[in-house]
């Protein structure tokens, strides 16, 4: 019987195992050893089984959680999170756990229906008339996505981004968010707006339920009457509470609208949703009430326009970076000592490994080349993240025989993301179309990252990519998907010390110019006094 099996879900303090006796494995892998079935041999196979999460509310499937946590132990199971405060799995603690579940089956329907019924009422009723936007105001920005322990990543980039700069235009801003949210500026105020206990058990549930968990914790915040600037969402699954928020206060409404979330479920979560007609009504709410919808591609506004949203009021803004945190002046030496790549030329990547990203793509690549024997002397690869394709990206490697000559970092918090970019001498953007053949609809914010660190890059052109960079001139581009031309370009690259300054320096002077979060913001807040204008003139 070994000593622990650790199970990690969404939490900052990542561990490693404490020792040889010790299993430890995420969510993800948990979850498709129940659907394979080999989970059954870990049962009774502990002394000791833990569940470690950012906290305890942030546990999706708590009942079943806590009884695989008991099946897989007969000693100690218990929840920790990242203070180290333990939940102990014991009778009592099932029991309740049990008797929560029961009584959200029995209410699930009952909350459903009030939830169609409430987002009827507000699809029925007309978009407050603002006559002008009082920039004297405070202004408020939510965050609604039930994600916790995130510390990394295109969403933190853009989030922090955007609200760093909003008070530059209105007395001050605030973010309403389920957790908190790094690089944020200290002076802004976060104000956590945690989930409900209720319907944890049952998928999307919760999602619909936090609604009136997330508008009833504003509200008692910001007052009943206290006048706002205007209420900026980042759209979330399910969630239509900035709606009622801007309805309420009667104040211009702004959606940050970055995909569909039915489309993302199906193509990228691996499954529908099960309220599906629902969270298209809460979707298509939202695009109507919103005054300015902000959407970062061309294809993006495209899918909108042909679902009837008005074009008038959307803005095709692209991600965007902030170049005095991400600049050439930072030192990659600590990074490129830790890892011992003296003389050595890095080739790197950053991002969550999505199925976007193409992240296997370029470890396919990097595999090929380095079969060449002065390549695996020469080249490096560091790989800085994790997420869904990772176990792909490791058979790759083990296949190839490239551990020794491969880094992969795992996550590392968004502060500490420009030094180890400093630490490369290439940066790769091997992102893939998307399966079902339609237009990559996305704007990578590594992109403009890699753009402001003035580094040479590769990238694929695909949609956006492609217009933001030109080819030879401020990057080289590939064809998506293609390992062979990617390969060449990393080796032919790798080659020629001036090329990859010459594209550094033109990437990083395009970047200053069109796309930093101080411009992206300013364009936001153009298009609301445009949008308020045009609709009373």
């Amino acid at each position: 019987m070994k000593s622990r099996i650790t199970i990690q879900f969404n939490n900052r303090l990542q561990q490693p195992a404490s020792s040889p006796d010790e299993l430890v494995i995420s969510f993800g892998e948990m979850v498709s050893m129940i659907k394979n079935r080999s989970l059954l041999k870990h049962f009774f196979r502990y002394r000791e089984a833990r569940f470690c999460m950012h906290s305890y509310h942030s546990v999706p499937w708590p009942l079943m959680v806590a009884i695989l946590l008991r099946l897989m132990s007969l000693g100690r199971c218990y929840f920790q999170d990242d203070q180290g405060h333990k939940v102990h799995v014991t009778i009592v603690r099932l029991i309740r756990l049990l008797m929560r579940a029961v009584a959200d089956f029995i209410s699930r329907e009952p909350m459903v229906r009030d939830i169609e019924q409430e987002v009827s009422d507000l699809a029925s009723k007309p978009r407050v008339s603002t006559k002008r936007i009082h920039w004297e105001r405070p202004s408020i920005y939510l965050r609604t996505d039930l994600w916790f322990g995130v510390t990394a990543g295109g969403s933190v980039g853009h989030i922090a981004g955007v609200l760093n700069q909003l008070d530059q235009f209105t007395a001050s801003t605030k973010l309403y968010t389920t957790d908190v949210i790094p690089t944020v500026r200290e002076d802004i105020e976060q104000q956590i707006i945690g989930p409900h206990s209720r319907f944890r058990d049952f998928r999307e549930l919760s999602t619909l339920y936090f609604n009136r968990t997330f508008y009833e914790g504003v509200m008692q915040d910001v007052g009943e009457t206290k006048p706002l600037a205007f209420i900026y969402q980042r759209y979330s699954v399910n969630n239509y509470s900035g709606v009622k928020l801007a309805r309420h206060y009667k104040v211009p409404f702004i959606l940050e609208y970055n995909g569909s979330e039915i489309w993302i479920n199906k193509h990228w979560g691996g499954k529908s949703l099960k309220y599906e007609s629902l969270a298209m009504n809460i979707e298509l709410l939202n695009l109507h009430a919103a005054d300015v919808i902000v959407v970062v591609s061309k294809p993006m506004r495209d899918e909108l326009v042909q679902r009837g949203i008005e074009e008038s009021k959307i803005l095709v803004n692209p991600n965007g970076v902030d170049p005095d945190k991400y600049s050439p002046d930072i030192d990659g030496t600590p990074i490129r000592q830790k890892y011992s790549f003296a003389g050595k030329m890095v080739i790197g990547f950053i991002g969550t490994f999505g199925r976007w990203h193409g992240a296997e793509i370029l470890a396919e690549a990097f595999g090929r080349l380095l079969q060449r024997k002065e390549y695996r002397e020469n080249l490096r690869l560091l790989m800085i993240g994790d997420g869904v394709t990772m176990k792909m990206v490791r058979d790759i490697i083990d296949r190839h025989r490239i551990d020794e000559e491969c880094i992969l970092t795992g996550i590392v918090p968004q502060r500490e993301g420009p030094k180890y970019m400093a630490a490369c001498d290439i940066l790769v953007s091997p992102h893939v179309p998307n399966e079902d053949g339609t237009p990559f609809f996305g704007s990578p914010t590594k992109l403009f990252e890699y753009m402001a660190m003035g580094k040479a890059i590769v990238a694929s052109d695909l949609d956006q990519i492609g217009e933001v960079l030109a080819h030879e001139r401020t990057a080289w581009l590939v064809k998506p998907g293609d390992v062979d031309e990617l390969s060449y370009a990393i080796e032919m690259l790798s080659a020629k010390p001036q090329l990859r300054a010459t594209l550094g320096t033109a990437a990083r002077s395009e970047v200053n110019a069109n796309y930093t979060w101080s411009q992206h913001t300013e364009r936001i807040m153009e298009k609301l006094q445009e949008v308020i204008k045009e609709s009373h003139s």
